[in-house]
């Protein structure tokens, strides 16, 4: 692997799409902050409510939990707007429909960047990559060219969502190939601090302490991608230029 490069910083509004609440959290909620700090506008949309993620949570008590939990999170980092489309957590399936909803959001958030999730079968060799995450990744690669052209998913200018050509960039976090990074030196506190906020889902996943539980894993995470920056830490990512 080789040196990274510093992401593009001559944009003003990005828009985040995930599959799950947490998916921000586990890397890319640090890299948030530095640019919210820097004084970009960041949202969030979040494809499911996460309903399906607690084991010993029924659906519907999990789907409002994880909702709070994700809009505490958000704050932490500087996010005010995070919405949620209400695809049913688990079986995300990529096609027609998803871009469709995707390219109604970039229309509506009009952004320059897009953050989103790593689209490929692995995070790393041997580690496999969840079904929604891929749908996810994939879906959001397509509707940024949809929300740019007219001529696709046309009822949405029947609702004024004009086409959205302004999309520079898609930023695929947790992606093998990654190629550019964010320094979090500064930021890997609140970066952690956000993760904590998903106080009963990582509850479920581990008996460590929520705030034990963020700080290994995230730093050790950032700890890598930082040796290939330069820096104590980066966040990491794959940049799709559009």
């Amino acid at each position: 692997m080789g040196e990274l490069l510093e992401m593009p910083t001559d944009w003003t509004r990005a828009l985040a799409i995930v599959a799950h609440p947490d998916d921000m959290e586990y890397g890319a909620a640090a890299a948030v902050a530095a640019w919210t700090a820097g004084g970009r506008e960041v949202a969030y949309l979040m494809v499911t409510r996460g309903e399906a993620g607690i084991d010993t949570i029924p659906p519907d008590e999990c789907a409002p939990l994880r909702e709070a939990e994700q809009r505490a999170s958000a704050e932490v980092v500087g996010v005010g707007s995070v919405e949620f489309l209400d695809h049913r957590d688990g079986v995300v399936e990529a096609g027609v429909p998803l871009r469709r909803d995707l390219a109604a959001a970039i229309r509506r958030h009009r952004p320059e960047l897009v953050v989103t999730l790593n689209p490929r079968e692995n995070f790393q060799p041997g580690g496999w990559n969840s079904a929604d995450h891929r749908a996810v990744g994939e879906s959001v690669l397509d509707a940024v060219n949809d929300a740019g052209n007219r001529w696709i998913h046309t009822d949405l200018l029947e609702q004024g969502l004009e086409p959205w050509p302004g999309v520079r960039w898609a930023a695929l976090f947790g992606s093998p190939e990654a190629s550019h990074a964010v320094d979090t030196t500064a930021t890997m506190e609140i970066g952690i601090a956000s993760l904590v906020e998903h106080r009963a889902y990582i509850s479920a996943l581990s008996d460590t302490d929520p705030e034990t539980y963020a700080r290994e894993l995230l730093t050790a995470f950032a700890a890598m991608g930082g040796e290939r920056f330069g820096t104590r830490y980066a966040a990491t990512f794959e940049l799709v230029s559009f």
